[in-house]
């Protein structure tokens, strides 16, 4: 199970981080967010990540050559977009040589027929909770709405999710579920995280891949 911390900006913050070894880290290209990494982002520290350690730029109905310059700038491994985003936009993008995370906030009225389109141009897909803001609402959605979904692609399921919510995710242990995405819940202030509130959730997962490997 990967472990994918988003929001990230502050340089101390982001090299404590490090320490745990995640699998994913985000930043937040869009201005709106609380989030937004803004003009000190240091281009130098990300450049110098680990390989194990995969760099995501989440943008949200920005520009295909603010999103290129923005992965060349930072040496971004993925591109999450969590906008309005079309599949020839995401079949463009890709064609340039960029990996993408799309996302979609779900609820009650999803139509998950809808993302049919989006599957040859994604590397992954990420299932949010629908809320005011585009991300970092901070909420769960109803898992079991998951059940619609029919499977074909890897995803990431994200919104609200805490040390206290690793428990549900046995309601999606028939899907092809790559991980986990954190980011509001396990913050001290919008960009900055608890370490030790990531710390948990990278351990508590830790038994759910022992018991799939035994599996």
């Amino acid at each position: 199970m990967k472990v994918k911390v988003c929001g990230m900006r502050d340089s101390d913050n982001i090299r404590e981080l490090l320490a745990l070894a995640p699998d994913f880290m985000g930043f937040i290209f869009y201005d709106k967010s609380l989030r937004f990494v803004g003009e000190d982002l240091d281009a130098d520290l990300l450049k110098s990540f680990p390989r194990n350690v995969k760099k995501v730029g989440v943008f949200v109905n920005a520009s295909p050559d603010y999103i290129l310059r923005t992965a060349k700038k930072y040496d971004l491994q993925y591109v999450q977009l969590h906008g309005n985003e079309t599949p020839d936009f995401c079949r463009n993008l890709r064609m340039r040589g960029i990996s993408i995370i799309k996302a979609f906030s779900v609820d009650e009225s999803f139509n998950f027929s809808m993302i049919n389109n989006y599957k040859p141009s994604c590397d992954f897909f990420l299932f949010d909770a629908k809320g005011e803001q585009f991300g970092g609402n901070g909420v769960l959605f109803d898992w079991s709405l998951m059940n619609r979904y029919d499977n074909d692609k890897p995803f990431f399921i994200s919104g609200g999710i805490d040390a206290d919510s690793l428990d549900a995710l046995d309601q999606l242990k028939n899907m092809k579920l790559y991980g986990v995405d954190v980011n509001s819940r396990v913050e001290m202030s919008p960009g900055l995280k608890d370490i030790e509130l990531v710390k948990n959730i990278i351990t508590g997962l830790k038994p759910i891949e022992e018991e799939e490997t035994v599996a």
